[in-house]
This record gives structure tokens, C-alpha cells and sequence, in this order.
């Protein structure tokens, strides 16, 4: 699967660079951001995150996204903490009041810091992924967050570390939900699942985000 997966990623990038394909990537960003030339814009983006960030999509399902979408335009302001930095965390500065990403992949920190440089919004932080430093980088942020994104490594520990700091009426953006690994760490979070499968951003076949909320 890994060896499809990078296949593909490879592929897409070839046929990106070629200019019939980026210019409809380049169109793509005035279209409807959940509809099936964006999403199909977003195919040919994959571990590009410069043309994920133009074309203003994270990479998670499509429903779930436009329902957090939804729930930050009703919530002026929002603080916003992501593990698992990328083109999401750009999404995210476009939409919230704050954003602190951890990323624990020091060359994808470097590679991602000039490009989401000109949010101010933003902190992206960098920290190991053994011990608590990583997972634990929410309780040293400080404060409540009304949306919580998990979307790295160690997801049933950060999800566990991320509760306590969840504002009262927040929600936790769980990615790849459908991960059989994932699957009894969230049922035992105590927070209620909306699971969503199919459509997302980034890949041909249908994938999974849940929203975990009180």
C-alpha cells in the first residue's frame, strides 16, 4: 500500500507540472471549495503543499471540512491548536483568530515556515516526538481551544492530552478516523462521533475524518 500510495504521489506531481494541469489548478482556487473541480484540483496537489495552500484546502474529507469551516465563521476569533502541521494549518490561519501547530518532522518544519510565514495568526512550533514535548505542547500553549486538530503522530495520545483544554461547546478534528488503530481511543475519548467517509482532499478513494464534540 505505501509503495501504491507513493506511486501515485509521484505521478500527480509529474502531470501537475505539466501547464494544461497547472492551469486548472491554478483556476481551480475560484471555484467551489467543496465541489468536485476543486477537489479534483486538490488530486494533482498531493505533498505539494504550496499548491495545497493556493488552492486553500487542508487535507482532510470535504464534508468535514466545510462543516469546521462552518463552525469557525460562527466563532469570530477562535483559537485553534493543530498536531500535525501542513497545508491545514494555512486553512486554519485564513479562518481563526490563532493558530499553534506542532509539527515533530524537522525537515517538514523547515520546509513549511517560509509558506505559511506571512500569518501572523500563526505559531508553528517544532518539538520531538519522544516523551511529552510533542504530545504534551498543548498544555504549554496556555488556554482553551475552541477547535483541536489531530492529524499527526501518536493521535490517541495527543487526543487524550488535547480534552482537558477543549472550551466548553469546542470541537476535536480527528483525521483518518477509520484507522483500526484509532478506532478504541475515540470511542473511550467520552466525547460523541460524527464519522465521515468518503470524498477528501488529496486522494482518489474515499477516506475518513470524524468530528468529536460534547
Amino acid at each position: 500500500m505505501y509503495a501504491a500510495k507513493r506511486l501515485y504521489s509521484s505521478s500527480a506531481q509529474a502531470l501537475a507540472a505539466l501547464p494544461p494541469l497547472d492551469r486548472f489548478v491554478a483556476r481551480a482556487r475560484d471555484e467551489d471549495a467543496y465541489g468536485w473541480r476543486r477537489w479534483a484540483a486538490s488530486l494533482l496537489a498531493i505533498h505539494q503543499p504550496q499548491r495545497m495552500i493556493r488552492l486553500d484546502c487542508p487535507w482532510w474529507h470535504v464534508e468535514a471540512t466545510r462543516e469546521v469551516a462552518e463552525f469557525l465563521a460562527a466563532r469570530p476569533g477562535a483559537r485553534v491548536f493543530e498536531y500535525g502541521s501542513g497545508a491545514s494549518t494555512a486553512w486554519l490561519a485564513r479562518r481563526a483568530g490563532e493558530v499553534i501547530s506542532v509539527e515533530h518532522h524537522a525537515d517538514w518544519h523547515r520546509l513549511l515556515s517560509p509558506l505559511v510565514a506571512e500569518f501572523t495568526n500563526v505559531q508553528l512550533w517544532q518539538r520531538e516526538l519522544a516523551g511529552e514535548d510533542y504530545v504534551g505542547a498543548i498544555a504549554r500553549a496556555g488556554g482553551l481551544f475552541d477547535l483541536i486538530v489531530v492529524d499527526g503522530r501518536r493521535r490517541i495520545d495527543c487526543l487524550t492530552h488535547a480534552l482537558p483544554h477543549l472550551k466548553p461547546g469546542g470541537i476535536v478534528l480527528f483525521d483518518d478516523s477509520g484507522r483500526n488503530r484509532y478506532r478504541a481511543g475515540i470511542a473511550q475519548c467520552g466525547l460523541k462521533e460524527r464519522q465521515f467517509h468518503g470524498r477528501s482532499y488529496c486522494v482518489p478513494y474515499p477516506d475518513y475524518s470524524s468530528i468529536l464534540r460534547a
